[in-house]
């Protein structure tokens, strides 16, 4: 029965990843392990469910939390000017700002920074390329 219900999710997390972008798919990959992890070493009693739980609550944090990444980072590269988002609670806090060019890739940086409670989770510097589209059409 067990192996019944871990197939089905699994299926079912497949099928929702198939209509994700690749950062929605890379940060709910990261929070749904972190999240499957933390959810396991937490319910002592039954430790598959805190797994599953976890794991879901995580997926969904950490998928949210790229597409919000990407959004605010192709906001901040046309407007070049920061981009601030908070959550309604305001336990969470997102900060994209223009931090140069790069002549070699010909892409622009933009420095990220991700606050959780009040704590600076995250702290890098990507890169937005705006890509040249081709057409082979006759």
């Amino acid at each position: 029965m067990k192996r019944l219900i871990i197939f089905i999710t699994v299926l079912a997390m497949a099928a929702v990843l198939m209509s994700c972008t690749e950062s929605q798919v890379r940060g709910g990959g990261i929070g749904a392990g972190v999240g499957g992890v933390a959810g396991a070493l937490l319910d002592h009693r039954n430790p598959w469910r805190g797994g599953v739980i976890g794991a879901a609550l995580g997926g969904t944090f950490g998928a949210t939390l790229g597409d919000i990444s990407d959004r605010a980072s192709r906001e901040a590269v046309q407007a070049n000017k920061p981009v601030y988002y908070r959550t309604e609670d305001g336990r969470g806090e997102y900060r994209a700002e223009p931090a140069g060019y790069n002549d070699a890739t010909r892409c622009k940086k933009i420095h990220e920074k991700v606050w959780e409670e009040g704590r600076l989770i995250r702290d890098h510097v990507k890169e937005v390329c705006e890509g040249e589209r081709y057409d082979r059409r006759y």
